[in-house]
């Protein structure tokens, strides 16, 4: 691994005894920080003793931005934040502004937001286990995972005609329909993975190898993950039993009947694990929207249309693949908004870096860090 020294300083250890620390930047610019992360750790031969994560290298003022810009217009920017899973950010600030605008969404259209997002969890928690692949040396299992998410994306190229950047959820509605053949393909994709995720589990999570780079090492408690805001599978692979989907419901998933995947150790093997199994929840979500979906609008009454929304403000929030997203807007009645804010779960995961990487190696610091998923247009924003 590339790293560049920083500096070497006496520092006394737990027993008095004076040793010399040492001091190394990992990135920004380095894969296995997956993305524009610096990592200042400070190592005691190959033990992390303290590791400091340094933000900011992709902060494009996002948020300033939406305030001169329209409420439409501000839908391609959300794109950019969490650009593994872009349509949880369309998805959680249209929910914002139709709460501030009293827009009622047609239900289809719900239908669609619901299967659409299911498939970007897919698309995402591929992503975060083929990346611990790459970690742990497992390059077969990166590229079944990148497979898997291939077939995903190329239901949204179907869909929306971008493979990455979606701007598919509006607020009132979706762009447009789906088109013709769509959910036939759709449900083909669906009901074929769930064998393939059970091969995945046996081929990585199932190896001695894996087991011996993911077990025991970044254990979060669950006293921890709620103190410091966790979120999402970081905080379900330490055993917290909570899921908005289920336990705030929003949209139609009230209708549907699936499980949250849950771990007990809280390592970096029960936090990727979780992820693999809630592909396969996703999969039975979407299966019963496909089943339940009815002709009908697809956009709200009078879309598009530039908003003017009432003055006052409205928060809303959603299950990304991350965790918790959540979305604050401002209103001064105008037909910009005064003031947005995105909870970005991203970012209140990858703090615990500096509680879970002491003691551990460096080989193991990478394998922490891509544990905790983190996206860092979605971090800096």
């Amino acid at each position: 691994m590339a790293v560049d020294i920083e500096s070497r300083t006496p520092v006394e250890d737990a027993e008095g005894r004076t040793v010399e620390e040492l001091v190394v930047n990992i990135g920004p610019s380095h894969p296995s920080t997956h993305g524009v992360c610096r990592i200042i750790a400070h190592i005691d031969g190959e033990i992390v003793t303290r590791a400091e994560p340094v933000i900011g290298y992709l902060h494009r003022g996002i948020e300033k931005m939406c305030e001169n810009r329209t409420y439409l217009q501000i839908v391609p920017l959300t794109d950019r934040l969490d650009y593994v899973g872009s349509m949880y950010a369309n998805w959680a600030y249209c929910r914002a502004v139709e709460r501030l605008a009293s827009i009622r969404v047609p239900e289809r259209a719900e239908y669609i937001r619901v299967i659409t997002c299911e498939l970007q969890r897919i698309a995402s928690h591929m992503m975060a286990i083929g990346s611990s692949g790459a970690d742990t040396g497992a390059f077969t299992m990166f590229v079944w995972a990148f497979d898997v998410r291939e077939r995903v994306v190329e239901l949204f190229e179907e869909l929306c005609g971008a493979r990455l950047t979606y701007s598919y959820v509006r607020p009132g509605g979706v762009a447009r329909d789906l088109p013709d053949g769509w959910t036939d393909a759709c449900r083909a994709v669906v009901d074929r993975l769930p064998a393939k995720i059970e091969e995945m589990d046996r081929l990585f999570f199932g190896n001695t190898i894996a087991r011996g780079r993911l077990k025991g090492v970044g254990v979060l408690s669950a006293d921890d993950a709620v103190a410091w805001g966790a979120s999402g599978p970081t905080a379900r692979g330490s055993g917290v039993d909570w899921d908005l989907r289920r336990d705030d419901p929003y949209s139609v998933y009230p209708r549907f009947d699936f499980d949250i995947p849950l771990g007990d150790a809280g390592d970096a093997y029960d936090r990727g694990r979780c992820r693999l199994w809630e592909a396969v929840e996703s999969c039975r979500i979407i299966t019963q929207a496909l089943d339940q979906i009815e002709p009908g609008p697809v956009h709200a009454e009078g879309f598009p249309r530039l908003l003017a929304p009432r003055q006052g403000d409205a928060y809303d929030r959603i299950e990304s693949a991350r965790g918790t997203l959540g979305v604050f807007v401002a209103s001064d009645g105008s037909t910009r908004p005064y003031r947005v804010k995105f909870r970005s779960p991203a970012f209140c995961n990858l703090a615990l870096i500096g509680r879970l990487a002491p003691g551990h190696t460096i080989s193991d610091l990478v394998v922490i860090l891509g544990s905790l998923d983190p996206v860092f247009g979605e971090v800096d924003r």
